[in-house]
């Protein structure tokens, strides 16, 4: 396989390029993306009008649908926020000693009933 080899001038151009590429927000991502489900004009003319190649928006159009396929199934979970973790984790804290207790506590009686100490179940 034969490599080119590209002149600075060439590196240069594209540094530029990838530096100064747009980068779209997840909205911007969603906006182009429904526009193209709308189908209001073409696929080629949207992203002609967005700067983008077709490749890329058919990419977000399918993690758009993806992501909306998860949800649907209720593969995403809620995110809690995080007073409610605190308030969860505390409860079962609380519930886990409790629990603890009332095992000592039959543990203790069962002995009493027993009276040999012996710790049968």
């Amino acid at each position: 396989m034969r490599k080119t080899m590209k002149s600075p001038g060439e590196e240069i151009v594209k540094d530029i390029k990838r530096a100064t590429r747009k980068h779209y927000s997840s909205e911007e991502k969603i906006r182009i993306v429904l526009d193209g489900l709308r189908g209001e004009d073409s696929i080629a003319e949207l992203c002609r009008r967005e700067g983008i190649s077709q490749g890329i928006y058919y990419k977000w159009s399918k993690d758009f649908m993806e992501a909306g396929k998860k949800r649907l199934a209720g593969d995403t979970a809620r995110a809690a926020n995080t007073d409610e973790v605190k308030a969860l984790r505390r409860e079962a804290k609380d519930l886990k000693e409790v629990v603890a207790e009332q095992t000592l506590e039959l543990r203790l009686f069962k002995k009493s009933m027993l009276g040999d100490g012996d710790d049968r179940e």
